[in-house]
């Protein structure tokens, strides 16, 4: 295909694999819009829709019959949620240590003021 003068998308040679690409991928945008309105899920980018993915995958494995991969997988989303809980209370601890070091005056003799901090 590097060799030719079209790429995928217009080569007249594709045109029919190009249409059942594109019908394909409009279908799978809407499934996965109406699969994320219908969960409320909006992705993994922030720590409410991670916690939101763990809270849908423990009410869907609390509905199952009782087995052994349901234990594990209630176990396994317990552990990632208390991970998640970690993470989020490290971090705003993180921040509140941050803000107290850059409000208050740098001090030269501890080498801890606020110009150690915009290094990162």
């Amino acid at each position: 295909m590097r060799q030719a003068e079209y790429c995928f998308w217009h080569n007249p040679a594709t045109a029919e694999e190009a249409a059942d690409a594109q019908r394909l991928g409009g279908v799978r945008r809407r499934r996965e819009r109406a699969v994320a309105g219908a969960y409320d899920f909006t992705g993994l980018s922030t720590t409410e829709s991670i916690t939101r993915l763990l809270e849908i995958a423990v009410f869907d494995a609390l509905a199952l019959d009782n087995s052994l991969a349901r234990c594990r997988t209630l176990i396994s989303a317990g552990l990632a949620g208390a991970k998640l809980l970690e993470t989020g209370d490290l971090q705003t601890r993180i921040e509140l240590l941050e803000s107290m070091a850059r409000s208050r005056p740098p001090d030269p003799t501890d080498g801890l003021g606020p110009a150690l901090l915009d290094t990162a």
